[in-house]
């Protein structure tokens, strides 16, 4: 679709015309003239939106959608549609379906799956067999089929050596390893944050050591073996410091917060809510604080809005046998302008493409269009009518949120909500 963007606000600060208003004119998916007062023929679609904003493409380094096995909580298609109204050019898959995504096949079938779509699927393809910390995976085969890095999702990886081999092997076809940090003997029968909260309400403890210790033993590892390491979704104080202190040291590792660990403490458990049970669990402020720091300090490289969904089946049951996991691509930018600047948002938002070898798309003229449209204007209360997803666990539900997106354009389709 050709189209004309009038009036937007491009932020990108690797464009020329970061922070200034002009128009953006699309032909054929490429950037063609970026300027003031920019007309053309019929063919072109014009957009007006009102303070509209023009980013690159966002990136999403952890979604699930089920499919295959799990339809009834998303589909591929119905997941990335979601992602396009929610303004993410690029998602990267879990491989927690089933069966799991652990070889050249499964790889192949989500992305048959994702085609033609606005917004690009990156699977990540599980680390171990049946995703089971027993045998590595296929990771070559899968690396070729088109699988951007390799990890288990919320499994911690309990085998040292196997991730000491893990790391080692991938480095001869320059794989990325993405290792949850969660040590399953000190979390236990834990079901949310160890603190204040969780003694108050009577619910069994997570401690903070359960990620640390992790990180500390793969930061270790890496340390020896060399290679690239992706930690994901880390919601410690320790954790921060830890990872802070092995970027010093010139350590390939990168980090992800999810945007829940940045937005609610553990505070919101009061009223026994499962939509708030998420792994890793909703920590204090003291933790929320630190990892707004770790953002803006830029140890954090990326935040991700772990977009998991649940049918309701496996969320309105008792808090301790309820599943971890809410949506989050809908609420994501919204949520997070309530406690980070636009610009650092954007960043955190985009990033990721380098770590995971996504292309990194410049608001130039000549580039490919890869963008993502919102207002950073407006105040709103997140509710049902504003879900998208098929499933509605989310931990934002009555949620205060701040600007709004408008859709993509990516992949020569507009999409707006």
């Amino acid at each position: 679709m050709n189209v004309i963007f009038k009036n937007a606000t491009v932020l990108d600060n690797q464009s020329p015309f970061h922070n200034k208003k002009a128009d953006l004119k699309i032909e054929n998916g490429i950037i063609k003239e970026i300027g003031l007062n920019i007309t053309a023929g019929n063919d072109f679609k014009v957009v007006e939106l009102e303070n509209l904003h023009i980013s690159q493409g966002w990136f999403d380094s952890s979604v699930s959608f089920g499919e295959p096995g799990f339809e009834d909580r998303e589909t591929i298609a119905n997941g990335l549609n979601t992602a396009a109204k929610s303004g993410f050019t690029d998602v990267a898959l879990q491989p927690n379906s089933f069966p799991i995504i652990d070889n050249q096949s499964q790889v192949s079938f989500v992305l048959n799956k994702a085609n033609g779509f606005a917004t690009a699927l990156h699977p990540i393809g599980a680390f171990t067999k049946n995703s089971d910390g027993t045998d590595l995976a296929e990771m070559f085969d899968m690396k070729n089929a088109g699988a951007i890095a390799f990890g288990d999702y919320t499994k911690n990886l309990d085998n040292a050596n196997l991730l000491k081999i893990g790391l080692q092997y991938v480095q001869d076809f320059d794989g990325l390893v993405v290792a949850y940090c969660q040590d399953k003997t000190i979390k236990g029968n834990g079901v949310v944050h160890e603190g204040l909260v969780s003694t108050r309400l009577g619910l069994k403890g997570i401690p903070s050591l359960a990620e640390e210790l992790e990180v500390a033993r793969n930061l270790f590892l890496l340390e020896y073996t060399g290679g690239k390491l992706h930690i994901p979704t880390i919601s410690s104080a320790k954790s921060v410091e830890l990872i802070k202190a092995a970027k010093a040291k010139s350590l390939n590792v990168t980090c992800s917060v999810a945007v829940h660990n940045l937005v609610l403490t553990d505070e919101v458990l009061t009223g026994f809510d499962s939509r708030y049970k998420v792994t890793p669990p909703l920590r204090d402020e003291n933790h929320r604080k630190a990892l707004i720091q770790g953002v803006l300090d830029g140890t954090i490289d990326m935040i991700t809005s772990d977009h998991n969904p649940m049918d309701v089946e496996l969320k309105k049951m008792e808090f301790d046998n309820a599943k971890n996991g809410t949506i989050g691509l809908e609420s994501a930018f919204g949520a997070l302008q309530n406690v980070l600047p636009v610009e650092t948002i954007i960043e955190k938002l985009t990033n990721g493409k380098s770590v995971f070898g996504i292309e990194k798309l410049t608001i130039k003229e000549g580039n490919k269009a890869s963008l993502s449209l919102f207002t950073t204007d407006g105040n709103w209360e997140f509710t049902k009518e504003n879900i998208l997803s098929k499933s509605k666990n989310s931990a934002f539900l009555g949620q205060p949120m701040k600007g709004k997106v408008y859709g993509i354009y990516n992949n020569g389709q507009l999409i707006l909500n």
